[in-house]
């Protein structure tokens, strides 16, 4: 047969003699039956001579082998086909056998696909990558193309996977990892830190606009966007409803109700819904980029294949990731500084895309809850280890909003105070004062109090006062407020009779009330109004306004000095003209009936009878000055030195005057002229002052000079006769008298 095989194994009589397979055992003797055998044979015999014999011996025990061989091809042939086909088939399957994991390998990919089995997968294709990647037989390379088909496929899928928004930090690692075992080509880390910028700016955008649509839905002020987890979202955010929730600002609404989120005005609901969804997205975005950076996405296969290239990349990512989260910060603050801060006067009153008017700016209380939760935002994530200069754009917008927050409240409390008029009672305690100066000092303190939170510096953050545009601002509201407190004293002072309400009006009930002027009539004169007012402006300027100004440098504020001291000069200067005011309504009569009584009954200095006594005139003078000091009594001790000081300066320069008009005196013109002057001079010396010393100097040293001792004699028994005939008259001047209020 022309096909080579081995022999069969046929045993002679010797079965343990010879090699199996290729010898045949005769009469106990090995001969060989293979072709060089027969050759060797031949070959001896020709040497021998052996040819001589008849024919070729050789040619002979040739033929009949050969005749042999063809009996037991004849009788084996079926028997060795079966053989033969048995080893093929053998042989087939002992190779399928061994590389069934490649043949069953595709199919095996698309079913761990499907199951989810990623690791199973990328398990599979690296074995086979290592024992068949470099093969060059054809139904290897066959069936190797189809693993890499699916392989490629499985790339595709779980790039779109990775790419897909939204999605766990958990299911991105992974999703890289698997990209990096799988080889796949660019850098899908890179690729998803990309995805997840633009998700997180998307987010952003629809929360503006679904916060535009409420604006502009039937729900008004308070609608939907109130509340961070209602349903009514745009599509992007309602993934969103499964995130973690912000762990911070979140407290100031815990426990109080839909009340209380109904009430929330709806930038401020705006405002915790922008920074909830910040921080939700962005803690896993800076993950995300820690762990490209350090190398923690890939596998430690991946890691040292490509260090090299991925050392490279990074450098060359770090720059745009840092735009990228500044983008986002960027983003953020240009939104709630949108949604807080007023606009320029270039943008004429409207928000930027909106096309709506502008709303009534926020209340400090409101703006200091929306620094709160920026800065509870900012330690957030500063908490990640993001650089405090990626940040800065928040700090920037918090300390806007600071020096906003505090000139707000400021505006407020002037607001407030303008009102105070309204809840004047009038009522006098024994100082002479209403409860007006304490509701002013209350309110200031309260409005104070009120900004210690805002006032203070946080790590990293600078003071309010240190731009001199806020410096000046606050020191003109503080200004401003003190103003507007005295420009309600000044109302006040001038309100008609039929604007005050008398029921609650109580006076010191130790007060010499003489004329009860105050207990009997219905209504407040307009004389009472002034001193009420002025001693309420006497406290002020001796305890409000200091206490007011060690509260702003209690708070930090700058300028404390220009404040108090524009607001002392404005309450000085009030003070000057309500005082001027009251000595004009109080002395002008006093001093207009001098001169009609003292020549009444067509008196004449130089004809006249010796005197007796003052004469009515001067009586007259000295019960309504009694009078005006009754009614200062009244209402404020401290005001009596004050005023009556400026009521007998008035006198004695009427006096004065007077007295130098006359042309000349008889000798009991003279004297009585001097009785007169120097009654009223010691009557009054207790409210005496320079200018009125002054005064009655000049009238004496217009009069005669007595002639004798018993003109003097007579002079001093008239002057102590005065003083004891309207002794319990003159007892208030003769008390030692309050301290003054004003000098």
């Amino acid at each position: 047969m022309s096909r080579s095989r081995p022999p069969p194994l046929v045993t002679g009589i010797s079965p343990n003699e010879g090699i199996p397979w290729t010898k045949v055992t005769i009469r106990g003797e090995n001969l060989g039956t293979g072709t060089p055998d027969l050759i060797a044979i031949h070959q001896k015999l020709e040497a021998d001579g052996t040819e001589k014999v008849e024919g070729s011996m050789t040619q002979k025990l040739e033929n009949v082998l050969n005749r042999a061989s063809n009996t037991a091809d004849t009788l084996f042939q079926e028997v060795l086909g079966r053989k033969d086909k048995a080893d093929s088939t053998r042989n087939a399957l002992t190779v399928l056998q061994r590389f069934k994991f490649l043949f069953n390998l595709p199919l095996n990919i698309e079913r761990n696909i499907q199951k989810g089995d990623y690791d199973v997968v990328i398990n599979d294709y690296e074995k086979a990558k290592s024992l068949f990647g470099k093969t060059e037989v054809q139904v290897f390379k066959k069936y190797y193309a189809e693993v890499e088909t699916r392989i490629e496929a499985l790339r595709e899928l779980l790039l779109d996977k990775l790419l897909e928004t939204p999605s766990t930090l958990h299911d991105q690692k992974r999703y890289i990892r698997y990209l990096s075992d799988l080889r796949a080509p660019g850098d899908p880390a890179w690729q998803c830190i990309g995805a997840q910028h633009r998700w997180i700016l998307q987010l952003m955008h629809d929360c503006r606009e679904g916060c535009a649509r409420d604006l502009t839905g039937t729900s008004g002020l308070h609608s939907a966007v109130s509340d961070p987890d209602s349903d009514a979202r745009p599509p992007a955010l309602g993934h969103l409803g499964h995130t973690a929730s912000l762990k911070r600002g979140s407290g100031f609404q815990s426990g109080r109700g839909d009340a209380w989120r109904y009430k929330t005005p709806q930038r401020v609901a705006f405002v915790e819904k922008l920074t909830k969804l910040v921080l939700s997205q962005l803690p896993n975005f800076w993950k995300l980029w820690i762990s490209y950076v350090n190398g923690s996405l890939f596998s430690e296969t991946a890691e040292k294949s490509g260090h090299i290239e991925r050392s490279k990349n990074v450098r060359q990512r770090q720059s745009d990731f840092k735009k990228m989260i500044q983008e986002v910060m960027h983003c953020l603050v240009k939104l709630i500084r949108g949604a807080l801060l007023p606009p320029s006067a270039a943008e004429g009153g409207v928000r930027p895309g909106t096309g709506r008017e502008v709303k009534a700016e926020l209340s400090g209380q409101w703006l200091a809850h929306v620094i709160q939760t920026l800065r509870l935002t900012y330690e957030s994530l500063t908490a990640l280890e993001i650089p405090s200069d990626l940040l800065q754009t928040i700090q920037d917008l918090v300390l806007d909003l600071r020096g906003r927050c505090v000139a707000a409240t400021l505006q407020h409390t002037a607001e407030e105070i303008k009102r105070l008029a309204e809840k004047e009672d009038w009522v006098v305690d024994s100082e002479g004062l209403t409860s007006l100066p304490c509701q002013f000092e209350r309110r200031v303190v309260q409005s104070l109090q009120s900004l210690r939170g805002v006032l203070e510096c946080r790590p990293g953050e600078a003071s309010v006062f240190q731009q001199p545009k806020t410096q000046e601002e606050v020191c003109q509201l503080s200004i401003n407020i003190m103003q507007i407190f005295i420009c309600c004293l000044e109302q006040l002072s001038t309100k008609p009779d039929a604007d005050v309400d008398t029921a609650h009006l109580s006076v010191d009930v130790a007060s010499p009330d003489l004329f009860g002027s105050i207990h009997q009539e219905l209504s407040l004169t307009p004389e009472q109004r002034l001193l009420i007012v002025l001693s309420n402006c006497c406290y002020l300027e001796r305890h409000t306004f200091r206490n007011i100004a060690e509260h702003f440098e209690k708070h930090n504020f700058q300028g404390i000095e220009k404040i108090t001291q524009v607001s002392m000069a404005s309450l000085k200067d009030l003070d000057q003209r309500l005082f001027e005011n009251y000595i004009e309504l109080k002395a002008d009569p006093i001093v207009g009936s001098l001169e009609p009584g003292i020549y009444a009954g067509y008196f004449d200095w130089k004809d006249c009878l010796p005197p007796t006594g003052v004469r009515n005139y001067l009586k007259e003078a000295l019960v309504s000055i009694i009078a005006v000091h009754a009614e200062v009594f009244a209402v404020c001790k401290g005001l009596v030195p004050r005023v009556l000081s400026r009521v007998v300066e008035a006198v004695s320069e009427e006096l004065s005057r007077l007295m130098q008009c006359v042309s000349s005196f008889s000798r009991n013109g003279a004297l009585q002229a001097r009785l007169e002057i120097c009654a009223l001079r010691d009557i009054l010396a207790a409210h005496l002052t320079p200018e009125s010393r002054s005064s009655f100097k000049q009238a004496l040293e217009a009069l005669p000079q007595l002639s004798s001792g018993a003109e003097r004699t007579l002079l001093e028994e008239l002057l102590n006769r005065v003083k004891g005939s309207m002794h319990l008259q003159l007892a208030c001047f003769q008390a030692a008298p309050p301290p003054a209020v004003k000098t």
